[in-house]
């Protein structure tokens, strides 16, 4: 009997085959997590909106249900120094009501980069090459100014086939599909890596938004 891929599992695997030849290692860590890591680590505020109980998994013993994969990436630095490329797919949860576009489990990818001369022109080359690859055509990415606690600057990263090929619908439209920005020099801090001679970037999207 035949069996088939399934979409999340084919995306996936595409996604580490393209990374992995652009020379970033693959990272993965422990979907139950404390807050630490989950959280403080990355900046985020005793006070932020994400660790309310809409939005997390908490146990009773205060560990939480990984929110998003950036975990891996405080573990990683803590035990890793720079130079720094990897990529860290997994799975996620969210406190949330299920509809259409919402999921109380899913699957993220993030990318961090870490070196002495990183910049935002790098992360965008970096993400150009990659959508390139991925689908298999021209791409034309932009970054627009966002907030997130663990990156400053922060940036949501807009792309758009460009070309001959291009289906219909999707000429000249526009599509956010990741959420980006330098790490803040207090994450690198943080992990014990030195901001003042470290600098590095972040990268995050949905593995669905991908497929």
């Amino acid at each position: 009997m035949a069996h088939s891929i399934h979409p999340l599992t084919a995306v996936v695997r595409e996604i580490v085959d393209i990374f992995t030849r652009m020379c970033f290692s693959i990272a993965d860590g422990p979907e139950l997590e404390d807050s630490w890591h989950n959280f403080d680590a990355l900046n985020i505020p005793k006070d932020h909106p994400a660790r309310d109980m809409q939005d997390t998994f908490w146990l009773p013993d205060g560990r939480v249900m990984r929110t998003h994969t950036s975990p891996v990436q405080v573990r990683w630095m803590e035990t890793h120094q720079p130079p720094i490329r990897i990529i860290a797919p997994g799975k996620v949860y969210r406190n949330e009501a299920t509809d259409m576009t919402h999921e109380a489990q899913f699957y993220q990818v993030e990318g961090l980069v870490i070196d002495e001369t990183t910049s935002l022109a790098n992360l965008k080359g970096t993400l150009q090459q990659f959508f390139t690859e991925f689908f298999g055509g021209a791409v034309e990415v932009r970054l627009r100014p966002s907030y997130f606690a663990f990156t400053e600057p922060s940036v949501e990263v807009d792309m758009r086939l460009i070309g001959d090929n291009v289906p219909k619908k999707m000429q000249g439209r526009w599509i956010e599909i990741m959420g980006a920005g330098m790490v803040n020099p207090k994450v690198l801090n943080t992990v014990g890596i030195d901001s003042r001679k470290y600098q590095g970037f972040a990268f995050g999207a949905g593995r669905e938004r991908l497929a």
